[in-house]
């Protein structure tokens, strides 16, 4: 079956992280209720039910390569978004996706060798450093350190997409991608207890932050990843802080101060600086 996201890669992108934060701030209204793990298994389990409706993969006909990449895919996609969940249940949204995001801007830049890469580098260094505890009254340093681990994640899930959507359909590949997930996370999901409390109001809000969080935007990834490398995929990201930190701004409230916002900025302006370079670069400028 051929995916329902046939959209052009950069608009595919952009759609993605509109709908990826829009849900991680929704999802963050679960916590209270059910806890980040549980939140983070119904939603990735949810997920795989809908992509496995639509997609409908032959699983059986994969070869020992293909579900080699599923299964690393897979685990490397339930893993980043659990701890991600974690994170952001002990710090604020906007700069739990701005600490994730180091990971992505490393990759974008860890091939380069022209000296102005260095100033962004230096700039996300910055950001780091005004989100670090000593700079941040109350943020807890567990959040950090989760947010920095889902961010190593989040490198090697683009890494792996951009492998795997080589040797098999993007839908395919998600929804077996997110089975694999699936069954790595839901243990500490059940383990938890927030599954004993589900109504049917949470699952149909699970359901909703399926679709948003995990459905449309990894299928919107999978096909950008096919037309665009790794770094350059990297480099669209840009925007993730920011709308990250608008979204809980709109959806919970979450204030940052003048310093945090300061630090979002340095990470995004890096990352929009690393994508100009990229694409001088790539042009031969």
């Amino acid at each position: 079956m051929k995916s329902k996201f046939n959209i052009p890669p950069i608009p595919a992108v952009i759609t993605s992280i509109i709908s990826v934060q829009c849900g991680a701030a929704i999802a963050k209204g679960l916590f209270p209720e059910i806890g980040a793990a549980a939140t983070a298994s119904l939603r990735i389990g949810l997920s795989a039910v809908i992509l496995f409706i639509t997609f409908r993969p032959s699983l059986f006909k994969l070869n020992a390569k293909q579900w080699q990449y599923v299964f690393l895919y897979g685990s490397t996609l339930g893993l980043m978004n659990m701890i991600f969940y974690l994170a952001i249940e002990r710090i604020p949204v906007g700069l739990g996706v701005t600490l994730e995001f180091v990971g992505p801007l490393i990759l974008a830049i860890s091939t380069s060798k022209k000296a102005i890469d260095f100033i962004w580098v230096s700039l996300s260094i910055i950001g780091i450093a005004l989100i670090a505890p000593w700079h941040s009254n109350g943020l807890n340093i567990g959040g950090i350190l989760l947010a920095l681990l889902a961010g190593a994640f989040w490198a090697a899930y683009i890494v792996l997409g951009g492998k795997i959507s080589k040797i098999m359909k993007g839908g395919e590949a998600v929804s077996a991608g997110m089975l694999i997930a699936t069954i790595v996370i839901l243990p500490f999901g059940i383990f938890s207890g927030g599954f004993s409390v589900l109504t049917p109001r949470l699952l149909g809000l699970g359901a909703a932050l399926a679709l948003l969080s995990s459905a449309v935007p990894f299928t919107l990834e999978m096909s950008a990843l096919k037309k665009l490398p790794a770094k350059t995929f990297s480099i669209l990201m840009s925007l993730e802080p920011a709308v990250a930190s608008l979204a809980a701004f709109v959806f919970l409230q979450e204030y940052l101060s003048f310093t945090e916002c300061v630090a979002v900025a340095c990470v995004v302006i890096a990352s929009a600086g690393s994508s100009f370079t990229a694409r001088r670069n790539h042009q031969g400028g």
